[in-house]
C-alpha cells in the first residue's frame, strides 16, 4: 500500500430523503443544492481529490457535472434512514484501497445540507489537523444559541432535575450567562479525519477532536421546506463571503434608480394564444400594474425592453405607464443606449428578466433578478431569485421590494 499525500473529500448524498424529496439535487439559490459542497472540495488549496457517495445513478450525473468524483455507486444497504457516516465512510475508503491501491493523508467530509460555508474554511481545518498530529479529527463548531446549563430534565414523579452540573459551583442553572462555561453546537460544515480513525478505530471522530469555529452566520443546516426558503435568502440577502459554485451574487445597490423588465415571461406568463386569425394574446397580473403605479409615484422609473415585436407589449406598456422598447434583436445594446440618454448609472440599475436572451444585460446593470420560472442558467446567472414567477407577481414583488428597502 502506497499512502499518497493527498486530501480527499467525500461528500455523502443519498437518495431518498423523506423530508425533501430530492433534496441533494433540488435548485438551492439557482444551483443543486450538493453543488455547494463540490464546489467546497475543489476550490479548497489543500485538497487534491473531491468524490461523492451515492446509491443514486442521477445525484452521480449531477455530481459529475459539477466535477466530483463518482468512482462507485454506495450499496443500497449504506443509504437507508437510519445508516450512520462510519460505514459509508469504511465502504468508499475500503473501495479506494482495494480498487486503486488509494490511501490518503486526510478525509474530509462535506455534507451537502450544510451549503455555506466560508471561503477558508476547508483549508484552515486541514491545516489545524496536519499541524497537530496528535489529534484525530478537527469539527466544524459555532457558539451554543442555548446553555446546556440552563436545560432541565423532569423525572417520573414531575420534578425537575439539573442537565449539567459545574464543580465547586451551586445551583449554575441561576448563574448569569457571562459567568458560565463557553458552549458550543457541532456543526454538519465540515469534518477533518485521519483515516487511520476510521479504519483501525472505526469512529468518525477519534478521541482527540480540534474545534474549528464558524461564524454563527454560516450556521445552515436544512431539514425541511421552510429551512430551505429561509437559507435561500441568506445567500441572496446577506452577502456572505462564502464558497459559491458559480459566481458570486452582488448585494442590492445602495440606490436604484431605473428598473429594467424583460416582457414575455416576467409581465406575462410567457403563454400565448393565438386566434384563426393569427392575432395573438397574452395574460398580464393585475398586480404587477399597482406595483409599478406605486414604484413611479415614489420616483423611481421603469422601462421594458422586449424582444417580441407584438402590438400587445405596447399597449401593456401605454397601460402601466412605461416608455418601452419592443422588437429588440440586442437587448444589451438598446440598455446601454437608454442609460446613457437618460444618464442613469449602470450601477443604480436593476434588470428583471427570464430566458437566455435577457444574460447579456446582466453585466451591464448593478443588479440581475430572475423570476422564480426563469430558465435554469438565468437563475444561475442572477443575484437574487424572486419568490414569484413571470405574469403572477413578479413585477409586484420587485416593486414591493424596491418600496420596502429604498423608502
Amino acid at each position: 500500500m502506497v499512502i499518497r499525500s493527498e486530501i480527499l473529500a467525500i461528500i455523502p448524498a443519498r437518495s431518498g430523503s423523506k423530508g425533501i424529496p430530492g433534496k441533494n439535487i433540488r435548485e438551492f439559490a439557482g444551483y443543486p443544492l450538493i453543488a455547494y459542497s463540490i464546489a467546497a472540495g475543489l476550490q479548497a488549496k489543500t485538497v487534491t481529490r473531491v468524490i461523492v457517495s451515492t446509491d443514486s445513478a442521477e445525484i452521480a450525473d449531477v455530481a459529475r457535472t459539477f466535477g466530483a468524483d463518482v468512482p462507485f455507486l454506495r450499496p443500497a444497504a449504506l443509504a437507508q434512514d437510519t445508516t450512520l457516516d462510519l460505514p459509508v465512510f469504511q465502504h468508499a475508503l475500503n473501495w479506494l484501497r482495494e480498487r486503486e491501491a488509494y490511501l490518503p493523508e486526510l478525509v474530509v467530509q462535506l455534507r451537502p445540507t450544510s451549503p455555506i460555508r466560508p471561503v477558508d474554511l476547508v483549508d484552515r481545518a486541514i491545516e489545524k489537523l496536519r499541524q497537530h498530529p496528535e489529534a484525530d479529527s478537527v469539527r466544524g463548531v459555532v457558539p451554543a444559541e442555548q446553555n446546556p446549563h440552563k436545560m432541565w430534565r423532569i423525572d417520573p414523579e414531575g420534578r425537575m432535575h439539573p442537565l449539567l452540573s459545574i464543580p465547586g459551583m451551586d445551583e449554575p442553572y441561576n448563574a448569569p450567562r457571562q459567568i458560565l462555561p463557553s458552549i458550543y453546537w457541532q456543526t454538519g460544515h465540515i469534518d477533518v479525519i485521519c483515516p487511520s480513525v476510521i479504519l483501525e478505530k472505526g469512529s468518525m471522530s477519534g478521541g482527540v477532536i480540534l474545534p474549528i469555529e464558524i461564524d454563527p452566520a454560516y450556521t445552515v443546516d436544512i431539514d425541511n421546506l421552510r429551512d430551505w426558503e429561509r437559507y435561500e435568502s441568506v445567500i441572496w440577502e446577506q452577502n456572505l463571503d462564502m464558497i459559491h459554485p458559480g459566481q458570486r451574487p452582488r448585494p442590492w445597490p445602495e440606490k436604484v434608480s431605473l428598473v429594467v423588465f424583460d416582457f414575455d415571461g416576467v409581465m406575462t406568463d410567457d403563454r400565448v394564444w393565438v386566434d384563426q386569425s393569427g392575432v395573438e394574446s397574452v395574460s398580464a397580473h393585475r398586480g404587477d400594474g399597482m406595483g409599478i403605479a406605486l414604484m413611479l409615484a415614489a420616483g423611481f422609473k421603469g422601462v421594458i425592453i422586449s424582444t417580441e415585436p407584438n402590438p400587445v407589449v405596447a399597449a401593456r406598456a401605454k397601460k402601466i405607464g412605461l416608455p418601452y422598447f419592443h422588437g429588440v434583436g440586442d437587448k444589451a445594446t438598446t440598455l446601454k443606449t437608454y442609460l446613457e440618454k437618460e444618464g442613469i448609472l449602470s450601477s443604480e440599475t436593476i434588470y428583471v428578466g427570464n430566458d437566455i436572451n435577457d444574460l447579456p444585460c446582466f453585466p451591464l446593470v448593478g443588479c440581475a433578478l430572475a423570476v422564480a420560472d426563469a430558465h435554469p442558467e438565468v437563475r444561475r446567472s442572477a443575484d437574487k431569485v424572486l419568490k414569484h414567477a413571470g405574469g403572477q407577481g413578479a413585477v409586484r414583488e420587485v416593486c414591493e421590494i424596491l418600496l420596502n428597502r429604498y423608502r
